[in-house]
């Protein structure tokens, strides 16, 4: 769809009509002599005369055209590539505070930090410059969700979203139930355009109740949502393929379990090292590569500067009339 032109300010067109001003003549551009038929034909100095008068035109015209704020309007495009719709929901607890290393020199990351946040920020960014034509949306949680940024196209946006992640430490408390409700809200209301997955990011599980089970399954049915989660286990956490009594002793397990029962798309990457959580990060990678489609919001392009920068050659061009123009007989 072709964007249509517009006028930040349309009334300052109403000024227009002052452009027309030069071509009134003034008694100042005359000069007397005693007889006028005595004078030589000027064709170059008539022309000079009316190239003088149109200069001065264009220079007012284009002076008040580009006051009144041309350009662009703002419009939507559709475009199609091959990635997915990904929201990353990244866990902010103060657990993730902990300590993680990679272990020996075939290690697929040498992280930049010494904590599972540190690795996992590092990860996400490198996960997201790989992926050029996917879409994002990041929201990150401890006690509640907090919702960074909405889903955009726009890589270097989402990479300053979770470079912030570095600043301050998280709240003790995880509530996963409310941050994966509030992840699944932020595909209400999409047009489905292609794949979609939420990439939970936790080190911790929770025991949710018959309540948010329901939606959290619903949600996810309705949406059409793929679920990864890398889990992030260190020290003393339980492995998520450990047979344990289901009495909710171990919500890792519990978790793991509920989103094994989901009727949507779901696997789970264990991370026990900076390595292991880059090849978890990687295998989401590529599991799901099918076209996209989405709208592309293409802000207001302003066109004044090309009207101001006529203007100011028409003004370059007058200077250069004047110092040719006769003031007085010698």
């Amino acid at each position: 769809m072709t964007p249509a032109f517009d006028f930040v300010h349309p009334w300052v067109l109403a000024l227009l009509p002052l452009a027309l001003l030069p071509l009134l003549r003034r008694r100042g551009d005359t000069l007397p002599f005693a007889h006028a038929a005595w004078l030589p034909p000027q064709r170059i100095g008539r022309a000079i005369g009316l190239s003088w008068r149109g200069l001065a035109v264009l220079a007012l015209a284009g002076i008040i055209v580009g006051l009144a704020g041309p350009g662009c309007a703002q419009t939507q495009l559709a475009r199609t590539g091959h990635g997915m719709e990904i929201l990353i929901l990244l866990d902010r607890s103060g657990s993730m505070n902990s300590a993680i290393v990679a272990q020996g020199e075939q290690a697929a990351l040498r992280t930049q930090g010494n904590t599972k946040a540190d690795a996992a920020r590092e990860l996400l960014m490198r996960f997201v410059e790989q992926r050029p034509d996917d879409r994002y949306a990041f929201v990150m949680f401890s006690t509640s969700p907090l919702r960074v940024l909405p889903f955009t196209e726009r890589k270097q946006a989402i990479l300053a979203g979770i470079a912030a992640t570095g600043i301050g430490r998280g709240l003790m408390n995880t509530d996963i139930g409310r941050a994966m409700l509030a992840a699944i809200g932020e595909f209400d209301g999409r047009p489905y355009s292609g794949s979609r997955i939420i990439m939970l990011v936790s080190d911790g599980g929770a025991q949710l109740d018959a309540g948010t089970r329901k939606r959290i399954e619903t949600g996810l049915a309705r949406n059409r949502i793929a679920l990864y989660w890398i889990y992030l286990r260190t020290g003393n956490s339980p492995s998520l393929h450990t047979e344990a009594p289901d009495d909710g002793s171990a919500q890792e397990i519990a978790l793991h379990r509920f989103f094994q029962g989901l009727g949507t798309p779901y696997r789970a990457y264990e991370a026990e090292d900076a390595s292991a959580m880059a090849a978890a990060i990687a295998a989401v990678g590529r599991q799901q590569n099918l076209p996209l489609t989405f709208m592309e919001r293409v802000p207001r392009k302003d066109d004044s500067r090309h009207f101001f920068g006529a203007a100011l050659v028409c003004c370059g061009l007058l200077l250069c009339c004047r110092g040719l123009q006769l003031r007085s007989w010698t």
